[in-house]
């Protein structure tokens, strides 16, 4: 299975994306994974139709479901399991994703009760999961929660 971060407008903050590549490079370390950039929300649908097969879209919304680490381990690995070949993660504009972004989305994940900048977000989103990885592989980096 593949994974992609993916995120609505260009990262500005230089320690931002420096973080988020850092995390994409360790997550590459067990299975493939990458992070794209999208102009605006239009593309990133654009995108997931022409894509075949479709990837399983999950969008970052404050109203999705909240996972633990271990339970967004566990939902990862179960599309790998699966079979599922691309698996989609999705971080908004500023303002959030609109009604119709969110209706294309298979799965809505929340990152938790706080609200969180959007490009924050997506660092944390990417450290969550190289975290989920890392524990699906056994490795020690969850050990110390």
């Amino acid at each position: 299975m593949k994974l992609k971060l993916a995120w609505i407008g260009r990262t500005k903050n230089s320690a931002i994306q420096e973080l988020r590549d850092e995390y994409l490079k360790r997550s590459g370390r067990y299975i493939p994974v990458e992070g794209q950039e999208f102009a605006s929300e239009e593309a990133l649908l654009k995108w997931l139709e022409k894509t075949v097969p479709r990837p399983f879209f999950v969008a970052l919304d404050s109203r999705g479901k909240q996972l633990s680490s271990e339970e967004l381990a566990g939902f990862i690995g179960q599309h790998q399991d699966r079979g599922t070949q691309t698996m989609v993660f999705a971080i908004g504009p500023a303002d959030g994703f609109s009604d119709a972004t969110l209706e294309a989305a298979q799965y809505r994940l929340s990152m938790g009760k706080v609200t969180l900048a959007h490009e924050l977000a997506l660092v944390v989103l990417a450290e969550q999961v190289y975290r989920a990885l890392t524990i699906l592989k056994g490795h020690p980096y969850h050990s110390g929660h």
